[in-house]
């Protein structure tokens, strides 16, 4: 078996054949490598996420807050 290079099997492909395998490439490309995220080096404390709630007043005491959720939505009615 003749060890031709990939893209010298890709070319004597049929046109068809040639788009769906573009097509795939394209598809692993978007899955692992486009959309691959990258690492930051900043701190956790520093993301947008952090101090969402700050102003909710309903929520100081976050226990109390947990156990009236509890109450109300694990109590039989």
């Amino acid at each position: 078996m003749s060890k031709k290079p990939v893209l010298d099997k890709f070319e004597k492909l049929p046109p068809e054949a040639k788009k769906e395998a573009s097509d795939f490439v394209q598809f692993l490309y978007e899955r692992y490598v486009k959309s691959t995220p990258k690492k930051t080096k900043k701190p956790i404390s520093e993301s947008s996420f952090v101090g969402m709630w700050k102003d909710r007043s309903d929520l100081n005491d976050s226990s109390a807050w947990v156990k009236k959720q509890r109450q109300t939505q694990w109590t039989k009615r």
